[in-house]
């Protein structure tokens, strides 16, 4: 099975939204990273750099000594799954109760060779911008010393193939939207105008 055919949806098609998949990754928080080591399958979440402009590539930091940056130094295949909330979905049955959300699911391979120092010192810096937008080095925090990227082993997972997905609307069970059908359903916003 080729990665391309991995990133292929199969249930609820209709809510496949591959031009998405750039924005959803640009706009997510956390990543949840799966890979399979000698003990079996992980997932684990974490902060990370991501650029619209060159959307093939993501970037991860941590210990060195982690078990998912040990795994991933070695060129390990990966999973990496953004996933935005924006909204609960309540019904008058129990079966359609939902969330309202968008995801993208990438799959690829990490880089065995290590940036440059000074593109871990940008990739450190575009990471709190990310997060942090406006924060500038040696003006909101103190300039990033070198022990402090030397003690950080830094990833880019090169991006094989992506799906997104995205479920939007009301609840969808038989009388959500007949008032004489007794019961509540409705939307509960996250992310309000998303």
């Amino acid at each position: 099975m080729t990665r391309e055919d991995r990133a292929l949806i199969k249930q609820h098609k209709e809510r496949s939204v591959p031009e998405a998949a750039v924005a959803i990754l640009a706009a997510g928080i956390v990543a949840h990273v799966g890979i399979a080591d000698a003990n079996g399958p992980v997932v684990i979440p974490m902060t990370y750099a991501f650029d619209a402009a060159e959307p093939e590539l993501l970037h991860l930091h941590g210990a060195h000594n982690s078990r998912l940056m040990g795994a991933l130094q070695d060129g390990a295949s990966v999973c990496v799954t953004v996933t935005l909330t924006d909204g609960l979905v309540y019904s008058k049955t129990g079966l359609n109760h939902s969330v309202n959300y968008r995801s993208a699911v990438a799959f690829g391979r990490a880089a065995t060779e290590q940036p440059s120092p000074e593109r871990q010192h940008e990739l450190l810096a575009q990471m709190i911008g990310r997060y942090f937008p406006g924060r500038q080095e040696g003006v909101d925090y103190g300039v990033i010393p070198e022990k402090h990227i030397d003690a950080t082993s830094f990833v880019t997972i090169h991006i094989e193939a992506v799906s997104a997905k995205q479920r939007t609307g009301p609840p969808l069970g038989p009388g959500d939207s007949d008032p004489a059908v007794p019961g509540t359903s409705g939307v509960l916003e996250l992310r309000p105008g998303l």
